[in-house]
């Protein structure tokens, strides 16, 4: 793990320095190669389930959400390339590179075994994210990475004392996952809650919950749409596996049902807000995000339900990935037809586009979570776990919620689709290669939907179950 830190953080610091852009490119085609290779490495020459130094541990965790990440980061890099076409070498070398050390911080969180560790490099995506959001240099951009500075570190701060005040109510001198979690039966209940409480709501402005979940929804809006892929999927993971983990610890206490109960709450608060704001914003990135928003609720509702609902959150979080970074590559293109994502100006994209457009519609009938879609599959099993539970009424303010989920997103989508374009806006040309490529995402992301390769469930049993 050590090598590949160091591996990675050169190579990212060499995309600084490079003079020409056929160097930045083969700089990336070169970290991305060692993701790859290093993904290899794990699942097949027997890393796997070893622990590296006393601060790492190739798990199942770890390992299914980094091979997630590689595919993903790898799918923003190169489509980044035609997204800055007309940015100058300074500004692409800066971009490029923090998009690597950002990809290198989220893989250290996935394999820390230690939750000092995991702070550390959740703190380190902060600064990351924040060069990436102020990328094309406005007072907008500034703003919007200053709020994201702020608003993190104070979350990053609340979850440090979670872990301060969770390893004093264990007693336990190690900070290692494995330690604490052994020691968690015999901690102090009320010091127990107070410091999930805490890590929960710190982590949440990663993870894109309620309540820290507004700084993702501006982070992603300021952004390049090709880096927004990756905080809305690899950054978010990182934040969903540094509580889903804590939330592991916790289970064989006394407190257990009680942290489900807050995560359901949680769940039900960002579903709540994801859905009645994709019905307000005008802006379709901002409208993805809400999405990530809503999506991320549902998850959480899964780990509050327990049981098969465990299973589901971790299965659909895994799957949005796939489908969120899929879309996010297709607005990329729609900016570079329109120049903008305003709602309300720009539409008949499928006599423009009509690859992108089928993505995008497409999209929508898997992100609403219609069949053959595999979000279809974990939110039944969360809602028939709900049922077992006879928690009715979230049953039906999970259907209610999802309708409006349903209604904002298809009439959004067939808008941007078909309705006339405004007389001023002059479309540019497209290519149609990366509307192909975003839309090979979301084809995995339907197979998933019909058919789970063994090793995916044999990891998230492991990740869900153990």
């Amino acid at each position: 793990m050590i090598a590949y830190l160091i591996a990675s953080i050169l190579i990212a610091s060499a995309a600084f320095l490079v003079r020409r852009e056929r160097q930045l490119f083969l700089t990336g085609v070169l970290f991305y190669a060692v993701q790859a290779a290093f993904a290899c490495v794990i699942l097949f020459g027997g890393l796997y389930g070893q622990e590296s130094t006393a601060w790492f541990r190739f798990d199942a965790p770890g390992t299914l959400f980094y091979v997630l990440l590689c595919v993903v980061s790898a799918f923003a890099y190169f489509h980044s390339e035609a997204y800055l076409r007309d940015n100058d070498l300074q500004q692409t070398r800066a971009y490029s590179g923090l998009v690597m050390l950002l990809t290198t911080a989220i893989a250290g969180s996935y394999f820390a075994a230690n939750l000092a560790v995991t702070w550390i490099f959740l703190e380190a995506t902060t600064l990351c994210s924040a060069g990436i959001i102020y990328h094309r240099r406005t007072a907008q951009t500034l703003e919007a990475a200053w709020k994201y500075v702020f608003v993190c570190s104070t979350g990053i701060a609340m979850a440090y004392l979670g872990i301060l005040l969770l390893a004093a109510a264990t007693d336990c001198e190690s900070l290692d996952y494995l330690a604490v979690a052994e020691a968690a039966p015999r901690g102090n209940a009320l010091y127990l809650k107070i410091a999930f409480l805490l890590i929960l709501c710190g982590y949440s402005c990663k993870v894109e919950l309620f309540p820290l979940h507004t700084v993702g929804i501006d982070a992603n809006f300021a952004a390049p749409s090709p880096a927004s892929a990756l905080i809305s999927t690899g950054l978010v993971n990182a934040g969903f596996l540094a509580i889903f983990r804590v939330y592991r610890m916790l289970a064989p206490t006394e407190i257990f049902a009680w942290v489900r109960s807050v995560l359901l709450i949680v769940g039900v608060l960002s579903l709540v807000i994801g859905a009645l704001f994709l019905r307000r914003t005008n802006n379709y990135k901002r409208f993805l995000s809400y999405s990530t928003v809503e999506n991320m609720g549902i998850a959480a509702i899964g780990l509050g339900v327990g049981g098969i609902g465990a299973w589901a959150a971790v299965f659909h979080v895994v799957c949005h990935t796939f489908i969120k970074s899929s879309l996010f590559l297709q607005m990329a293109v729609v900016r570079q037809v329109y120049n903008g994502y305003r709602i309300n100006r720009i539409g008949d994209y499928i006599h423009i586009n009509r690859v992108g457009a089928v993505g995008l519609l497409a999209g929508m009938v898997v992100l609403v979570a219609f069949p053959p879609s595999p979000l279809f599959l974990s939110e039944l099993m969360i809602l028939r776990e709900t049922i077992a539970g006879g928690r009715w009424w979230l049953v039906a303010g999970m259907l209610l919620l999802l309708c409006i989920v349903i209604y904002s997103f298809c009439s959004r989508m067939i808008r941007l689709c078909y309705q006339p374009n405004q007389d001023e806006l002059h479309p540019s040309k497209v290519d149609r290669a990366l509307s192909w490529s975003a839309l090979s995402l979301l084809v995995v992301a339907m197979v998933l939907g019909l058919w789970q390769p063994e090793l995916l469930r044999e990891l998230i049993d492991q990740i869900a179950l153990s």
